[in-house]
Order: structure tokens, then sequence, then C-alpha cells
């Protein structure tokens, strides 16, 4: 992370703060205003910190070494196939949470929450690795927000029911292509090789006492995800509400290990950065699934969307009828998908007005929406109804093939 950080510095896009900054609220404040790296250098009495990492699509690019502008296709053209490079084991110390400057967000949270810490856990020789949540309740305790069905879940549950606790390692401050593969469906069990593909082809791991292999980490704390559990929220979600109280597992810190003058990553909770990586890791699977039905030209999940609920598609029509299987393409892929719009290659997705030109000039409502209720949407949405079941829409804004000519935007160019 630390190289990741001297780019930004070296191209101009760290902001840096030498004044002390309290961890309660007011750093969130600072990066909730802003798309733009931080670098916190005396949070609450001396601690280093930064936030808003990967916070805008040039940072991003950069982080993952993509052309800004080809990134989705680049993306979508990985194989999950870089090396894994055991570097020996980790020693850790007696834990003391307190000592870690945990950001409290906002001022219904339930306590400050480790945003940025990806939980690597094995069992049955099957390895995985997912940022979740974690509300720091106690020492040497987290509760954790932990996703039913997902697959910590899944190896957590495996555990329990072999009563045993899972044994997992928490990795805060990595390098951002670390953050982004272990935000994205990949493989089962291909977050690291993901990882070390992005990262040019390796990364290297250590273990932990309890078997678990991290990367490189400004700070790591070891333990378990145990059957225990314990109440969970308020919390600010990625639509900038609060999400609700659940009853959640508790997580048994057992050692930490930390670098020198370690630096906390925060990510502010439905902040620009939390959107862009609950998104962006979606586009290339949307890309790829509707490449499967028709020529894609690019894939955005918008932030007006909540980075996650939205998505904007352009293609290159082979076929009346490619705009609704591109819509179908769009919610196989991202189930929490709300509402796309498919658009023709001519309009900018990165543009709302050229979007809501396109929804305006070529869109039949009659003939051109496609409403599916009573299938399950995303529990992070506030209008979802009580079982998670909610309506999504698709809209087809593209030119009926054949009348083109009718279309042609005026301008000066060739």
């Amino acid at each position: 992370m630390r190289e990741y950080i001297d780019s930004l510095r070296e191209v101009g896009l760290l902001i840096e703060y030498e004044d002390e900054v309290d961890i309660v609220y007011d750093a969130p404040k600072i990066a909730y205003g802003t798309d733009r790296p931080l670098f916190f250098h005396n949070l609450s009495g001396g601690h280093r910190g930064v936030m808003n990492l990967t916070a805008s699509r040039e940072t991003l690019a950069l982080a993952l070494r993509k052309d800004l502008n080809r990134m989705v296709p680049e993306l979508a053209a990985c194989r999950y196939d870089g090396a894994i490079v055991d570097e020996g084991s980790i020693q850790t110390n007696s834990p003391d949470l307190s000592k870690v400057p945990v950001m409290t967000h906002f001022p219904l949270d339930a306590g400050p929450y480790i945003t940025a810490g990806i939980v690597f856990s094995s069992y049955g020789g099957v390895e995985n690795a997912a940022i979740h949540r974690m509300l720091v309740s106690g020492r040497d305790q987290l509760t954790a927000r932990i996703v039913e069905g997902r697959h910590t879940y899944q190896l957590m549950k495996a555990a329990h029911a072999a009563g045993e606790k899972l044994p997992i390692g928490i990795a805060i401050g990595v390098h951002p292509a670390v953050t982004f593969a272990s935000c994205t469906r990949v493989p089962q069990g291909r977050e690291l090789a993901y990882a070390a593909e992005l990262l040019g082809g390796d990364i290297g791991v250590r273990t932990l006492g309890n078997g678990v292999r991290v990367p490189d980490a400004e700070i790591v704390l070891e333990g378990y995800l145990t059957a225990k559990t314990a109440p969970e929220g308020p919390f600010v979600d990625i639509t900038g509400t609060y999400d609700p109280i659940r009853t959640q597992p508790v997580i048994e810190i057992t050692g930490i290990a930390a670098k020198p003058d370690p630096i906390y990553h925060g990510i502010l909770p439905a902040g620009a950065e939390h959107r862009l990586l609950m998104g962006a890791p979606y586009e290339p699977r949307i890309y790829q699934s509707v490449a499967g039905v028709t020529k894609v030209r690019d894939v955005l999940l918008t932030r007006g969307g909540a980075g996650y609920l939205h998505a904007v598609v352009s293609i290159e029509k082979q076929t009346e009828g490619d705009g609704k299987n591109a819509i179908m393409a769009a919610f196989a892929a991202h189930t929490s998908l709300k509402h796309v719009v498919i658009v023709d290659p001519d309009i900018d997705i990165h543009n709302p007005e050229d979007v809501e030109f396109a929804i305006a000039t070529r869109l039949r409502g009659d003939t051109d929406i496609m409403v599916v209720s009573g299938v399950r949407g995303s529990s992070l949405d506030p209008s979802r109804i009580a079982d998670g079941m909610n309506v999504k829409v698709g809209v087809d804004a593209t030119i009926p093939l054949g009348r083109e000519d009718e279309f042609i935007r005026a301008g000066w160019d060739a």
C-alpha cells in the first residue's frame, strides 16, 4: 500500500493533513467532501491513516494498472491465474483493538467500525477473501456482518457444523489491487490469484498461527469466527441510509501484528470509495454476460445509483431485440442490480445528461421497458419488502435498427 501511496503523491493526487484529526466523525467528514485520496499524519493522538484510496476511476485505474478508458474490457479478460508465493509465517502479539485508530463514522452508528479490513479465511482446504464490516465490541472482539449465503458464511457454517471455529486473518492496509480482488466474485478460492494477476503476476503471502494466509498489510489481526452472536448495527451502508440492527457472529481476536508506524485504511460508508468498490467489480461480470448475447462496448454502475443498484450498458446492436437480451444478461450477472439502461455506442455512459438524452429520444415506454416483479434484490435497498423481494426495471434506450438516419446528432465532427 505504501508504494501505491507514493505513486499518488508523485502524480499530485494525494491530499495530506499534518494537523490532528479526530477518528470520531472528523476524518469521515473530510473524506465525505472529496474523492481525492487523503493521508492523515495525526489521527487522534499520533496514528496515521488513509481514506479514499480508490474513490475515483482515475485512482482505481492507477491502482489496477489499467487504461482508464479500457478498464472494464481489460478486467473482463482477466483469468484469475496469478502466482501465490509463500514468504513464511507471521508472529503476532497480544491484541488490543483500542490501540488501532478505528473510526466512528456517523452519529447513530453502533460504534467504531473496521471498514477496509479484508477477512481471509480457510477451511477444508478452501480459501476465501472478502470485506466485511466489523464493529469493535471489545478489546479483543469484533462483531461482523456476515451476509447469508456468501462464501465466508458458507465456510463459517461448515466449521460450526463440525464443532469448530472458522480461522481467519484480517488484513488492514493492503495494496488496492488486493482490496479490489476481494470485492470481486471470482471462481472459488481465486481472490489471491486474481490480486496477483492485477499486480503483475505474483503476490507474496505469509501464514498466521491458525493456518490462514494473508498478503502484505499494515495491520493483521489473527482470530476466529465463532458460533457466538451479538447485536450488530446500526451502520450506514451503500445507500447512505442506516442498515438495521441484526444478530451477527462474534470474532475472537487472538493476535495482532503491525508494521512500524502502521498506516490504517478506512473506507467511508456510502462514500465514493465504498460505492466504487461495491460496484466496479461487477462491471466486468456484466460485460462478460452481455457479451454472450450481443456486442458490448462498456458498462458503468453509476454513482447516483449508489454505485451498486443502477447500471448503464453500451452495446452495438446486431439484431433487433438485443437491447432486451442485454437487460436480462445484466440482471443475471449482478443479482442486486435494480435498474439498467441499455444505450447505443454514441451515448457517453459516464455522462448522466447523455444517458437521459437517450431515454428521452430513443425510448418508447409501451415497448421498451421491461418490469420484472417478484424477484430478489439487494438487502441494502431500503425500498425492499420484508422478505427481500423487489422489482427490477430494464430500459432499452437504443435506436431501432434500420432507422439510424433519423437519429443523427448534429455536430461538426466527420
